[in-house]
């Protein structure tokens, strides 16, 4: 301005104030020493990446890269990383004034560091805006203690006979299909990491860690090998819980920059030789730290389908879980041999007594069918549901799903909802809507079904 509100011409701006982004354009070598020319800033300067917001690209991270070539002659990073903005669980950007705020002090304090940060990695998917749901937050606190639960595991199952032998060195013979599948599916794992990150897509890394560590390693592997950990042969018991520490070990290391405080107070206290003092400086996983088998992949692949087919039967039939099932498996594809072999791990992991396996295999009267790539599996139900009964409990949810798509249709043909409700509750209803629908379309189904089962056992006891 010419002039002071006060009507004085007599203006002087101040010598020693520089502009906002003036300064913060100075910063990636301003914080380093310069301008003398200090071991920091040749060792830092120029950076790898920047992470910054959308919102100040030009205020900030143009004036940057233009300061850095003026001044020092190179630019000051090589990649910008964009990061989401996160709202709340609406998808409203955050104010103080709407009260909406997330403090992320409250937020650790209630479910963990580790628990917070992983969330952020998993939300962190490239190009949109993160809705911030403290549900996500408690989950991955549940995570937290899966991860618990395998040192506890482990721990367990050692003892001061136990010879802990790096898994390179273990013979072929003495691994099990369950231990050639994991060790396998880490180095599939650690190769998946390090592409993901590389890229910075820290969403996919965190979602196969997640995957991996929960389902695969203990949802599945860790089941598999209890009837190795509690058996008589020490060798085939050595070489199991060798193979488990490495996975684990390798699983820690992997997580770690996603949950630093949790892995690094669960690998200090593992019984396993180290290369270095702390996770924080071990070598990043690479592939080579698994074993890649294809084989053990294919056929632990079938058994997999034999065993999440028989536990949907039990889902959509509402079997008892203790109660043991009988199961036919027509094969296809060669698979009657993987299966032949490898019979103790679906009885233990689909809880069935007698199983018939073979290419000729005829689906009996009165059973459930789950059909499978290289594979048609049938349990027969005579005797294990009681049909009326489970007519009548379908009945009811059927009758429940009913009345929510009537009232959710409803209100989504109000005007007045639509006209005056936030777009995330409109969003949210529709949701409801579609989801009452294809629960009213599965009980239909399955009470189908069962009127067929129970027809066809009628007839065949009339017969």
């Amino acid at each position: 301005p010419k002039k002071c509100k006060c009507g004085s011409d007599n203006l002087k701006q101040d010598e020693d104030v520089l502009d906002t982004w003036f300064s913060s354009a100075l910063w990636p070598f301003s914080t380093l020493g310069w301008p003398d020319n200090t071991d920091d800033l040749k060792t830092f300067y120029p950076t790898s990446v920047l992470i910054t917001g959308f919102d100040i690209l030009f205020f900030w991270v143009a004036r940057m890269i233009m300061m850095g070539l003026k001044c020092m002659g190179k630019q000051p990073f090589d990649h910008v990383y964009i990061h989401a903005l996160i709202r709340d669980s609406d998808g409203q950007k955050m104010s103080k004034s709407k009260g909406n705020v997330v403090d992320p002090l409250e937020m650790t304090g209630k479910y963990g560091t580790d628990a917070v940060r992983f969330t952020l990695a998993a939300y962190a998917a490239q190009g949109r805006d993160i809705k911030f749901d403290e549900k996500r937050v408690e989950g991955y606190r549940h995570f937290l203690n899966k991860i618990w639960n395998v040192a506890r595991f482990i721990t367990m199952n050692i003892d001061d006979n136990t010879e802990i032998k790096p898994v390179k060195e273990l013979p072929k013979d003495v691994l099990s299909l369950a231990n050639r599948w994991i060790l396998s599916r880490l180095s599939t794992v650690c190769s998946e990491i390090d592409t993901a990150l590389k890229e910075y897509r820290f969403n996919d890394s965190a979602s196969i860690l997640y995957q991996f560590i929960w389902h695969e390693l203990c949802d599945w592997y860790i089941e598999l090998i209890k009837p190795e950990l509690y058996g008589e042969d020490i060798e085939i018991k050595n070489a199991t819980i060798s193979t488990l520490l490495h996975v684990y070990e390798v699983a820690l290391a992997l997580l770690h920059p996603f949950m630093p405080f949790i892995t690094e107070e669960i690998w200090q206290t593992l019984p396993s030789p180290k290369d270095a003092e702390s996770l924080c400086i071990r070598k990043y996983p690479v592939a080579e730290e698994g074993i890649k088998d294809s084989d053990a992949e294919e056929k632990m692949g079938v058994i997999m389908d034999v065993v999440t087919g028989i536990r949907s039967i039990r889902g959509e039939l509402n079997i008892s879980p203790s109660l043991e099932l009988k199961a036919l498996i027509k094969t296809l594809n060669g698979s009657e041999n993987i299966l032949n072999e490898n019979i103790p791990y679906i009885t233990k992991l689909a809880r069935t007594g007698e199983i018939e396996i073979g290419k000729d295999i005829q689906a009996p009267k009165n059973s459930a069918t789950a059909i499978k790539p290289s594979m048609k599996i049938f349990v027969p139900l005579e005797g294990v549901i009681d049909v009326d009964a489970e007519i009548a409990r379908l009945t009811k949810e059927r009758d429940k799903a009913e009345d929510n798509v009537a009232f959710l249709k409803r209100k989504l043909h109000n005007k007045e909802f639509i006209n005056k409700a936030p777009k995330a509750v409109i969003e949210e209803t529709k949701v409801k809507y579609k989801d009452s629908l294809e629960k009213l379309s599965i009980a239909d189904v399955s009470i189908e079904k069962i009127k067929q089962w129970g027809k066809s056992d009628g007839d065949q006891n009339n017969g």
